[in-house]
């Protein structure tokens, strides 16, 4: 198999990261340009985004999420189905917002040269402060809900694809994380990990 993406994708690293951590190796193809708007470019992804998975006989997994759960096969994983709270649910939620948000202001304002104040990125940027403040505030308590409830497990979406996203933050330099200290404090632990320090964000 092989995954068409970038080191540099918040998206395509939290694949690589799952693909560490199972020991599933993967050659990258590398999208040289991210405003390119021919699926094939992006590994016949009609949505034109990153990642695509090619298996080997040629079939096609889309997006960071299903690639996971087809690496990580028989792992103890908790997928974001399996959290049973409300504050569980609403942390994945959370999540998924400051990953789509963060990548919308990139290409907006970074790679279309969109002026930050215009009233799409102003809205996308306040709303991830929103997801991100909701996060500092209960990042703690859903990963010791996590602990109670799923101790066994050889991974987690919430926790890989959290850190993915903190640290994404100061590779791309679009938000400060260190005034939100419990976010800052599990980015440091989780960056701290084998399968974090082998999938460094760099650009191809």
């Amino acid at each position: 198999m092989h995954i068409v993406g970038r080191r540099s994708s918040l998206f395509t690293r939290v694949a690589l990261v799952f693909a560490h951590e199972c020991r599933v190796p993967l050659e990258i193809v590398v999208v040289t340009d991210m405003t390119e708007v021919d699926a094939s470019a992006y590994g016949g992804n009609p949505a034109l985004k990153l990642p695509t998975l090619v298996r080997d006989d040629g079939g096609r997994v889309f997006g960071a999420l299903n690639i996971a759960r087809v690496i990580a096969g028989d792992a103890r994983v908790v997928w974001p189905e399996d959290v049973r709270s409300d504050r569980g649910r609403n942390a994945h939620e959370m999540v998924a917002h400051a990953m789509a948000a963060q990548i919308q202001i990139i290409m907006g304002t970074i790679v279309g040269k969109v002026p930050a104040d215009n009233i799409v990125f102003a809205k996308a940027r306040r709303g991830l402060e929103g997801a991100l403040a909701w996060l500092d505030e209960n990042v703690d308590a859903v990963i010791d809900e996590m602990n109670d409830e799923l101790p066994t497990r050889d991974a987690s979406w919430f926790e890989h694809a959290l850190g993915c996203t903190v640290e994404h933050f100061a590779f791309r330099g679009t938000v400060a994380i260190e005034p939100y200290r419990s976010l800052a404090r599990f980015a440091t632990a989780w960056g701290a990990c084998e399968a974090a320090t082998a999938t460094a964000y760099r650009f191809d």
